[in-house]
């Protein structure tokens, strides 16, 4: 009997799928790189992933539905799949091999399943509501479970983030200079390295459903909490309402919460 339900199984396959495109493409001298409207890059990898994992979701679950970043969504029904082809897009085009296809499934009105694939790096995180939070290596048998760091203080806290483009700088430095280490691991990395406990306080001021949704079971299965900076749920229906994110390792929290001047 597999170890994964049947949804988790399903986005372990894509995951499989994603990985075999974008590790060929990877450093490819070919790869095509091309500008969105929103100055960000697009490489023939995100594309091709996506139409992918698109085709393979129309074909063993027709039924549902897909929000993606680089051809929108279909149509929304109970069941949706949440794709980001190539989290990490500016990485990728330059051989950084920090990047992961990010793949989440919403139902019943909450996203119940979370896979991030980092093949460049060997690893891969997924979630499951009520089940807990892994990590398993490339060569290694077995996964690993996640849990969140115990730190209690925020003086002692290890805080990471993408950049600082789009940050209300008060809020930047408020976080900056209460924490003890900090790092811009960025994009997907910086969260799961919170559920793996390495970091304890992660966080970004603007991100899209399909990069965040991945990652609220992963958090929440590891133990952590995840919001957007003034402490309200992050929205898992709208996909162009674009809010912030903040996670820890939830004794952290409402410290966090405040110093970037929210009171809950």
């Amino acid at each position: 009997m597999s170890q994964f339900s049947v949804d988790l199984e399903f986005a372990q396959y894509l995951a499989d799928r994603a990985q075999v495109i974008s590790l060929s493409r990877f450093n490819a001298l070919d790869l095509n790189v091309t500008q969105k409207p929103d100055l960000t890059p697009v490489s023939d990898a995100d594309l091709a992933v996506e139409t992918e994992l698109r085709a393979q979701i129309a074909a063993h679950n027709p039924d549902d539905s897909v929000i993606g970043e680089e051809f929108g969504h279909t149509s929304l029904g109970e069941r949706t799949w949440i794709i980001d082809p190539i989290d990490g897009t500016k990485n990728y085009v330059r051989g950084v091999p920090v990047w992961a296809t990010l793949i989440a499934l919403r139902e019943g009105g909450k996203i119940t399943v979370g896979l991030v694939s980092a093949p460049a790096l060997g690893r891969r995180w997924w979630a499951e509501i009520g089940l807990g939070a892994w990590v398993q290596e490339l060569g290694s048998d077995s996964p690993r479970r996640l849990y969140v760091s115990s730190v209690q203080k925020i003086g002692d806290a290890s805080f990471s983030f993408s950049d600082q483009q789009g940050w209300d700088q008060s809020d930047f430095e408020g976080l900056r200079a209460a924490t003890w280490r900090q790092r811009a691991y960025g994009d997907f990395w910086s969260h799961v390295l919170l559920a793996e406990g390495a970091v304890d306080v992660s966080a970004e001021p603007e991100l899209a459903l399909y990069d965040y949704a991945a990652l609220l079971p992963i958090v929440a299965e590891a133990g952590g909490e995840a919001s957007q900076f003034d402490g309200t749920p992050l929205p898992i229906h709208d996909p162009d309402i674009e809010p912030s994110l903040i996670c820890s390792n939830g004794s952290l929290h409402q410290e966090c919460l405040k110093l970037l001047k929210v009171q809950t």
